[in-house]
């Protein structure tokens, strides 16, 4: 089957499709080619909360491309994966750029980074991601990439690309409309709320979400994840979505509404403009591909 695109989800956004997804699991090879066919349009490698393993990353991204194609005639599913460190100041992203080498450089194809609270600290992050010969972005804030030459090799590996050819593709979509990274946000404290619009102008930026557990803290929640949410979240929760929808980021978002039968959920967020659907799982990935009429192979 032929496709498009290295990333899945790219592909699936461009269609106007919805994105389920799930945890990537242990870091090893033998999950990694057991993953190649997941039902899930992305797994997600979790940092935040987990040991920082880039060799077990590096075993699992080479297991999925083992183990693939994927159903759906890629090389691989998605990977995404969140960092041990925030992206709340300059100092801390440019302190911090060596865990984004690291997991780029063993073939993932996203970042999702966390606490993002300052535009400045925003941009250090899509400059860090990006090599110094792209230029698109350059006349809308943003400086010259700092991703260095030299640790291209095995992520080029794992996409099926020579060295060049993965230099060319590695750069954030949909700034570069030919790009294969997505770069996302959590904008999940009082202060990122606060910060939202000038956050979401950064250019580079794929997808976003509000971070409710994150984010009832930060209000004084000890546990908000859920609805129904207090005045306060729902305040957070429509400026983030807002500053998104103005600037043309995919927004992630769970709904988990105990008076709602699982599909009302499902409907819900799709009614919303949610593009990346939370938890649930494969039932939940189900139902909803079924409303869509989804068409690409999983």
């Amino acid at each position: 089957m032929a496709t498009k695109r290295i990333n899945r989800c790219i592909e699936l956004l461009e269609q106007g499709e919805y994105l389920y997804y799930t945890g990537a699991g242990p870091l090893t090879y033998q999950n990694g080619k057991a993953q190649a066919k997941t039902w899930a349009d992305f797994l997600m490698v979790d940092y935040e909360h987990n040991p920082f393993d880039v060799v077990g990353l590096r075993a699992f991204m080479h297991g999925l491309g083992d183990g693939g194609p994927t159903h759906s005639g890629h090389r691989t599913p998605t990977v995404i994966a969140t960092l041990p460190s925030n992206c709340r100041t300059v100092h801390e992203v440019r302190a911090n750029a060596w865990q984004i080498r690291h997991v780029l450089s063993a073939g993932v194809h996203g970042i999702l980074h966390t606490h993002a609270r300052q535009a400045d600290a925003v941009r250090a992050f899509v400059e860090e991601c990006r090599y110094p010969f792209q230029t698109i972005g350059l006349d809308s804030g943003l400086v010259q990439g700092q991703r260095g030459a030299g640790g291209q090799g095995y992520a080029a590996s794992v996409w099926g690309l020579s060295g060049p050819d993965y230099t060319q593709k590695a750069d954030p979509w949909p700034l570069n409309p030919e790009g294969e990274l997505m770069l996302g946000l959590k904008i999940e404290d009082r202060e990122c709320v606060a910060n939202a619009e000038f956050i979401c102008k950064v250019p580079g930026l794929a997808f976003a979400e509000w971070g409710p557990g994150d984010m009832g803290m930060s209000y004084g929640f000890a546990d908000a994840h859920d609805p129904p949410y207090p005045p306060a979240m729902e305040r957070a929760r429509t400026i983030v979505k807002d500053a998104c929808d103005d600037n043309g980021i995919h927004f992630l978002c769970s709904w988990k509404d105990p008076s709602k039968s699982t599909e009302e959920n499902i409907r819900f967020l799709m009614d919303w403009g949610v593009r990346i659907i939370s938890g649930g799982g494969e039932e939940h990935a189900k139902i909803g591909r079924a409303i869509s009429g989804r068409q690409m192979p999983v």
